[in-house]
């Protein structure tokens, strides 16, 4: 029941942050093709597509990691901060699948992930880790597998390495998208998952 809560009260925030940033987008696309109506939106090529896309993707994993810690520990610090990136990452997951569909541009690609950012191929540890930073099937299993302090430890170690890809790919935005609005989200991401690596590190230095 908690769960369903939590996802629900998730589920409406996304609704909000998403109508919230549509007339914002609209007015402040960069240069690519015009969606009829005057508006310049990114082609489905571009970073801007790219970045949401793939974005949206790593966000997933890191909220699928918070719910599975979340029932394994009972520990309050831990909780919270799995909350906080669940509720984060998936609030921002809403606002990039939402441009994706003010731009009219499809939500999957045909490219290899990370290609907008000139990298291709998938990183070299497979198993389902798409991208930089994100973990395997097998990690994730093990993930759940484990309880109280062991999996206290191997989720703060796992995001830990999710939020570093997540920056090199939100720097990569940062430098390559054209839509300000969002620049300015993947700078945001960078400044806060870069604190959050730092809290991390705390964390697991005293549960060691």
């Amino acid at each position: 029941m908690r769960r369903a809560g939590w996802i629900a009260g998730g589920a409406a925030a996304v609704l909000v942050a998403v109508g919230a940033v549509t007339f914002a987008v609209a007015g402040d696309a960069g240069d690519a093709a015009s969606d009829g109506a005057g508006v310049e939106v990114p082609a489905a090529s571009s970073a801007d597509a790219g970045f949401a896309r793939d974005m949206a993707v790593h966000h997933q994993q890191a909220v699928e990691m918070s719910y599975i810690v979340r029932d394994r520990t009972d520990d309050v610090e831990v909780r919270r901060l799995a909350y906080d990136i669940a509720q984060t990452q998936a609030n921002q997951r809403g606002m990039l699948l939402g441009w994706l569909t003010l731009w009219g541009l499809p939500k999957v690609s045909s490219d290899p992930p990370m290609t907008w950012m000139g990298m291709s191929g998938a990183p070299s540890k497979g198993d389902g880790a798409l991208m930089p930073g994100m973990a395997t099937d097998a990690e994730l299993e093990r993930l759940g597998e484990l309880r109280g302090r062991a999996a206290e430890v191997y989720y703060l170690r796992l995001m830990t390495e999710h939020h570093k890809g997540g920056v090199h790919m939100a720097e990569g935005c940062a430098a390559k998208c054209t839509v300000e609005v969002e620049k300015r989200l993947a700078r945001g991401m960078v400044e806060a998952q870069e604190s959050e690596i730092r809290l991390m590190a705390e964390m697991v230095r005293e549960r060691s």
